[in-house]
């Protein structure tokens, strides 16, 4: 197997186990939010990609009034519905989950794969579930010079579990629906984490809503374009065995009354098209920060993106997300994601004067660290 002597990991399309400990050098459990917490609170927040100005007030108003039933244990049949309504499919391939996250947990405990592979750079989590539910992981890194865009032949053929992001946190790649699907095999888990497809416009390249995939498992979350991250809400879309098994090792009413509320809420045809109407505007923001850090000489914007943040590249990242916190923007560090390193940093799309203002931020620190 090759490797990259620079940063001792493996190249595209090879596979490699995860080392113990802190995963092979890398800080699986770091999240953007560890950048904004505290006395940092009040920095300018590019490191989270939860949708600014979020929730709204309609969607705050609707979760308050469940309150007056929390005396009641949550009946999650409403949301169940919802979901599958949104999605056109049966309530048997719908599982609730309180976020996301909490169903990498589940998918660790649940399906018995042997050779469980994760598709990097991604996010960490379904490794950490993984690696703490005693499974040997290995990484299948794809190339930067492609734009970490999946090859057909980067995941080996006897991989039974595959986990991929789609869109791809923290790249932004848009990989092809049909590629993806192409992933699949007999005895096969293909988990597909599209926990930011609703901010692409279109949904485009979603597998959400098939069926002809077999072992296919789509994530979704609730929590980035409506800002309910502190609420805890996600689900599952798969074949019902897998529903039935992921059931089996979930807690009792793991989903809160508040939350049941926010899904039924968020799966509503205004809703729908509201968020499709924020997913345009984010388009046009990104198109805009893509733009602006165009303009400097120093910064490789990785693309094309297609998610609510850019992957950057710049000689020196460490430093200079230092000094823009002194500045007042927090970004996130991209030496946690295995395939990264030190140089990379991912920033959330924000509204044009908030981007302006980073640019410029931004500008001072590189010249600063040239200095």
């Amino acid at each position: 197997m090759s490797t990259d002597p620079s940063a001792g990991r493996p190249t595209s399309g090879s596979a490699a186990p995860a080392a113990d400990g802190v995963g092979a050098g890398f800080d699986l459990r770091h999240h953007g939010d560890a950048e904004v917490r505290g006395a940092d609170a009040d920095l300018t927040d590019l490191a989270v990609n939860v949708r600014a100005g979020t929730p709204p007030d309609w969607l705050k108003a609707r979760i308050a009034a469940s309150l007056d039933g929390l005396a009641a244990y949550p009946d999650g049949r409403a949301a169940r519905e919802a979901v599958a309504v949104r999605h056109g499919l049966p309530v048997g391939r719908v599982l609730l989950t309180a976020g996301a996250a909490e169903a990498f947990v589940l998918l660790a405990r649940a399906i018995p794969a042997q050779r469980p592979v994760v598709v990097h750079p991604q996010f960490t989590e379904p490794e950490a579930a993984l690696r703490d539910a005693g499974h040997t992981v290995e990484r299948v890194i794809l190339d930067e010079r492609n734009g970490f865009r999946l090859t057909p032949d980067a995941v080996p053929e006897d991989a039974d579990l595959v986990v991929i992001g789609n869109p791809t946190n923290p790249t932004s790649a848009l990989h092809p629906a049909d590629a993806l699907a192409g992933l699949a095999r007999p005895g096969r888990t293909l988990v597909v984490d599209e926990a930011f497809m609703d901010a692409v416009p279109g949904e485009r390249e979603s597998l959400a809503d098939r069926t002809d995939v077999p072992g296919l498992v789509v994530l979704r979350s609730l929590t980035k374009t409506w800002g309910l991250a502190g609420l805890r809400i996600g689900y599952v879309l798969a074949e019902p065995d897998t529903v039935t098994a992921l059931e089996r090792v979930q807690p009792l009413w793991p989903v809160s009354s508040p939350a049941l509320t926010a899904a039924e809420a968020c799966c509503a045809p205004p809703a729908l098209a509201e968020a499709a109407r924020a997913a345009d505007r984010t388009a046009a923001d990104r198109a805009h920060l893509a733009d602006r850090l165009a303009e400097l000489a120093e910064v490789r914007v990785c693309g094309p993106a297609a998610g609510p943040f850019l992957l950057i590249q710049l000689p020196g990242a460490a430093a200079i997300r230092t000094r823009l916190r002194e500045l007042g923007f927090a970004v996130r560090r991209g030496d946690t994601f295995p395939g990264l390193g030190p140089d990379w940093l991912r920033i959330a799309v924000r509204d044009r004067a908030t981007t302006d203002r980073f640019v410029i931020a931004l500008t001072k620190a590189i010249a600063e660290s040239a200095a």
